[in-house]
């Protein structure tokens, strides 16, 4: 197995709170409280979890569960989520959701705030789509395609 980086403490703005239920080296269980509600999630390095065989992972991507937050509140979650990857984890290259097939409603909350469909894979227990957001320097592409790097 390769060596998995610490997974830092998840830093939201404010009126966002965070709070840990428990901590390990490459995952936490949280209680995040906002204006619209309080949601226990897990944030866990997706090359340690259970997505760790699903795709080429690379070591700094992170998995959100959050089975226990709402549809409607679903993207308000992530979209805050997701800000604060960029100071809680600048390497971070890929945010990834799992969201069961037959709930295609989660799918629609999660493109609403910025994720987008990857591919289809079984987690032994259900079939679910993974939906990934990544920040902008991750999707930056160089617009001089006929220019060779280093040339």
């Amino acid at each position: 197995m390769i060596p998995v980086p610490l997974l830092p403490d998840l830093q939201l703005p404010v009126p966002w709170t965070t709070g840990v239920l428990r901590r390990r080296h490459h995952a936490q269980d949280l209680v995040i409280t906002g204006e619209s509600g309080k949601y226990t999630v897990r944030l866990e390095r997706c090359a340690a979890g259970r997505l760790r065989d699903t795709y080429p992972v690379a070591l700094h991507d992170l998995e959100l569960q959050a089975d226990t937050c709402t549809t409607e509140s679903l993207p308000e979650l992530l979209s805050v989520v997701t800000k604060a990857l960029n100071v809680t984890d600048p390497l971070c290259r890929r945010l990834v959701l799992a969201i069961s097939t037959d709930a295609p409603s989660r799918a629609l909350a999660a493109t609403t705030a910025g994720f987008w469909h990857v591919v289809e894979v079984d987690l032994g227990d259900a079939e679910h789509s993974l939906f990934t957001w990544e920040p902008s320097w991750a999707t930056r592409i160089d617009p001089d395609l006929d220019r060779v790097p280093g040339a």
